[in-house]
């Protein structure tokens, strides 16, 4: 009896791990799955594609509409604002760029803010501010492998209090 209760328990076992494959794109470590589908600069561009659309949908508001077509203009302000904060997660460079975001952020959950008050005006500047921020990321990112190295003293340097000749010289 305690050989057959050691059996099913086995088979049990081996049947519900064998009925969940594994595949090396179902492993998931950490954030890295949840995010990293694009590039930093791919990150940026779409986020400053929706903030685009919900500049162009306030325009549109402000052209006029019916009750109706108002209330759901606002909707897709916001939804357009709630898509660039999510696409804005994207961009993870380095943590300059990640304060930068954030910063960046701030203006986009202020203009979404102001839509919900029905201030379009002040969320016009908001967006306006925040496309402006994104932009910049742009030049944070693109540091060549020289303006990296001229950033960095080595560690024997450090170690040896050596000068490092290399250490905040650009070509």
């Amino acid at each position: 009896m305690k050989l057959l209760k050691n059996a099913v328990v086995a088979t049990t076992l081996a049947l519900s791990l064998g009925s969940f494959p594994l595949t090396a794109s179902a492993v998931c470590l950490g954030m890295a799955c949840m995010y990293n589908r694009m590039t930093p600069s791919e990150g940026i561009d779409a986020t400053l594609v929706q903030i685009t659309e919900a500049l162009n949908a306030i325009q549109a508001r402000n052209n006029g509409g019916s009750a109706d077509s108002i209330t759901a203009g606002d909707d897709a302000i916001i939804n357009n604002i709630k898509d660039a904060l999510k696409l804005s997660k994207e961009i993870n460079a380095n943590d300059k760029v990640d304060r930068n975001r954030n910063r960046a952020n701030g203006d986009l959950k202020k203009a979404r803010s102001a839509v919900e008050e029905g201030d379009l005006n002040k969320a016009t500047e908001h967006l306006k501010e925040a496309e402006k921020r994104f932009s910049a990321l742009k030049g944070m990112i693109d540091l060549t492998l020289d303006d990296r190295e001229s950033q960095q003293t080595h560690m024997l340097n450090r170690i040896l209090d050596t000068p490092d000749p290399k250490a905040g010289s650009r070509k």
